[in-house]
């Protein structure tokens, strides 16, 4: 059964999700609807991913009531003024063929435009139900900060968490503020390669992936998890079904930290 997270505003999210980063054409249809087939019940696209059309042609022939599902999209930098905010959810219901997004994420943050202007337009179209839950993507302290100045609520920042990259400081702010971390780019080769890693999948008969993915939401984080191939979806989504000791979580935690592997040009990871 997959663990719920529960976000500062009530809402319960799922805390194995299904990314669909780089999914396009039949391969994304396909994928999403085999992965809600196994279980997932949180599918996480973005309107920068291109494939909105068929992550909501997926789940509408899921034959799951939308209810029992928790959808994430997000907002690329060009929708962030208050205007093209409302614009941009309009036509993401419409692309995904659905009443309501659960959890709308800005994507990247973009200073020319003002955060607060964002979050209004946000918070407008979560008062009218088109989206339940806002939240912001990789964003860092600073971005946080100005972010919670506005006080209107959020409840995530999705970013880059993986053993080899663990964000600790931002993780401990996060929760200082009541802030959900939703992990990506947790199962890079690397560190599924981590020594301790292989040590800890022999140990508990599990795989690589299980352990990193098991270590993210015993850590508090959701998870988003990607594959083509069903068996590594159910393999992941098996991935709570067995707990690590606190001594081997810490374990985890102490492997070499390396650089951020997602750094594009326009990040904005210096402020």
């Amino acid at each position: 059964m997959n663990k719920k997270i529960k976000f500062k505003n009530g809402v319960e999210c799922p805390a194995l999700g299904f990314g669909t980063w780089q999914l396009q054409g039949e391969e994304a249809e396909r994928a999403v609807k085999e992965a809600i087939e196994v279980g997932y019940r949180h599918i996480d696209t973005a309107d920068r991913y291109g494939n909105h059309l068929e992550v909501g042609k997926a789940i509408n022939e899921s034959g799951i009531e939308r209810s029992d599902l928790f959808l994430t999209t997000k907002l690329w930098d060009e929708d962030l003024s208050g205007v093209r905010v409302a614009l941009a959810v309009d036509r993401f219901l419409q692309e995904l063929n659905t009443e309501y997004i659960d959890l709308l994420l800005i994507h990247w943050p973009n200073q020319s435009i003002p955060i607060e202007e964002t979050l209004i337009a946000m918070k407008a179209c979560q008062d009218t139900g088109k989206v339940r839950s806002v939240g912001v993507s990789n964003f860092t302290e600073h971005h946080l900060e100005d972010a919670l100045a506005t006080g209107i609520e959020f409840v995530t920042n999705q970013v880059e968490v993986r053993p080899h990259f663990n964000q600790v400081a931002l993780r401990e702010y996060c929760t200082k503020n009541n802030i959900v971390v939703t992990g990506y780019s947790s199962l890079r080769a690397g560190d599924m390669a981590e020594p301790v890693i292989v040590e800890l999948a022999e140990k508990y008969r599990k795989s690589p992936a299980q352990i990193i993915l098991n270590w993210v939401v015993s850590r508090g984080m959701i998870a988003l998890p990607q594959s083509t191939k069903v068996e590594r979806m159910k393999e992941n989504l098996e991935s709570l079904d067995f707990s690590l000791s606190k001594e081997d979580l810490s374990l985890i935690d102490s492997v070499p930290q390396e650089e951020r592997y997602n750094n594009p040009s326009f990040a904005e990871f210096s402020y």
